[in-house]
């Protein structure tokens, strides 16, 4: 086949270049006759060739020997039997490259360098490697998917490691779908609408009620999650309910090794996107665990109960999230109250944390220009026995420009209240600028 169509390409440069310089020959069947003998001696001359290459030739086949065209009265003129052969393979390939192949992995990455400087005195100002994070997905089936997510984390000593995310989900329908793994906890909106990628998100980091390493909720989540779409007109409900275990030794953190009092967590959610008001989102969370304070003999701080360690404490934690997605503009806001009851003592507290945040995309130059405000409040009472010191009042006034569809650079002004850091010589204030080049791979 390769053989015989090399011989055509020959050919008709062959003839070409004859009828560019010779006169047209007077009688058309001796046109035919030469244009054969062409055809002949080229095959030939092919054979030879990959004779000396060591390739088995082709068989040649005269005039009288080829397969003629046939025709049918109902399709007219049909291939011969080699040719349709040949598309049947070529049809067959084709449909091989359009079929999807399981597992199929694909990697997709997000990065972020930043620069900080503050009046905060015993602070350094300088430019930070930031996260290196990688998003890994691949379907096991038509109705099973595989997802990860790893991040890199530079530190003064060095780099950590993070399995942020492992997940692995079975697709029933549209109202029930069930995973398995590590997860982001589905309480609020944040967590679950913008993952460790800053490119994701229009500001420089998350909110402190949702930030990562934070204690205020669990970010993450070790267990099974059930969640779909409630059939409700156009309302648009949906859901989500989580099983696992809950806050670790270390509060910061999930029980990635097992539930450390044999306690499991729950988790539940339940949101609304009104179709006739496509980008608006109103949602409510509850979360319930029992948190044990382990005795640390060598450093009694950790793992992190504040006041007093070797305690079980019931845990209810109650959002409530509204957001308006549309660029222009952007609103998001939550609220969250974390409810800490001493099992043994009834010691109750409850600590509160919002922040409320407006972008607006600017019409001009291709609407690549964002700017946004967002603010912050949290307050931890005295008798909080778990949670540190988070009492934060802050404002963040930034912009967002998008140098491409995957690279945008991002620059705040920040001005922060913290009482933890209220000394007899400083009143916890903090201001500072903060700049950041993100993109997504």
């Amino acid at each position: 086949m390769h053989r015989q169509l090399l011989v055509i390409a020959v050919l008709f440069l062959a003839t070409g270049s004859a009828w560019g310089q010779s006169p047209p020959l007077p009688d058309q069947t001796e046109q035919v006759r030469v244009l054969l003998e062409r055809v002949g001696q080229l095959e030939k001359r092919v054979a030879e060739l990959e004779a000396k290459q060591g390739v088995s030739p082709t068989p040649i086949l005269t005039a009288a020997e080829r397969t003629p065209v046939q025709k049918s009265e109902s399709q007219g003129t049909t291939a011969s039997p080699g040719t349709a052969h040949d598309q049947m393979a070529q049809e067959q390939a084709v449909a091989q490259q359009a079929e999807v192949h399981y597992p199929s992995l694909q990697v997709r990455g997000f990065a972020d360098i930043d620069f900080s400087a503050t009046d905060q005195k015993g602070t350094t100002s300088g430019f930070n490697l930031g996260q290196l994070d990688l998003h890994l997905a691949s379907p096991l089936s038509r109705k099973i998917s595989y997802f990860g997510e790893m991040t890199f984390n530079a530190h003064a000593n060095g780099y950590t490691v993070e399995v942020e995310r492992s997940i692995i989900r079975y697709d029933y329908n549209d109202y029930f779908k069930l995973s398995f793994g590590r997860y982001h906890s589905p309480i609020g909106y944040w967590n679950t609408a913008f993952h460790h990628g800053a490119w994701l998100q229009t500001t420089i980091d998350r909110p402190e009620i949702v930030r990562v390493g934070g204690t205020f909720i669990p970010v993450h989540f070790v267990g099974f999650l059930a969640e779909g779409n409630i059939p409700s007109g156009g309302a648009g409900l949906s859901y989500s309910f989580g099983l696992g275990n809950g806050r670790g030794e270390i509060i910061s953190r999930p029980g990635d090794a097992g539930d450390i009092n044999n306690n499991r967590a729950w988790v539940a959610n339940i949101f609304a996107r009104p179709a006739k008001l496509y980008g608006l989102q109103l949602g409510a969370s509850v979360y319930r665990d029992k948190i044990t304070c382990q005795n640390n003999p060598i450093v009694p701080a950790v793992p992190g109960c504040r006041l007093t360690n070797g305690n079980d404490y019931r845990e209810w934690i109650t959002a409530a999230h509204v957001v308006w997605t549309k660029g222009a503009p952007e609103f998001l806001a939550e609220f969250a109250n974390v409810n800490h009851h001493q099992v043994l003592t009834n010691l109750v507290s409850n600590s509160q944390g919002l922040y409320v945040q407006l972008g607006y995309r600017l019409p001009w130059s291709e609407k690549t220009l964002k700017p946004y405000y967002r603010f912050e409040y949290l307050h931890t009472p005295q008798s909080e026995a778990v949670l540190p010191n988070l009492d934060l009042v802050e404002s963040i006034a930034g912009l967002r420009y998008d140098i491409s569809s995957y690279a945008a650079f991002k620059g705040e002004y920040r001005h922060a209240s913290r009482d933890i850091l209220k000394t007899p010589t400083f009143n916890g204030i903090v201001n500072g600028l903060f700049l950041q080049t993100s993109f997504t791979f």
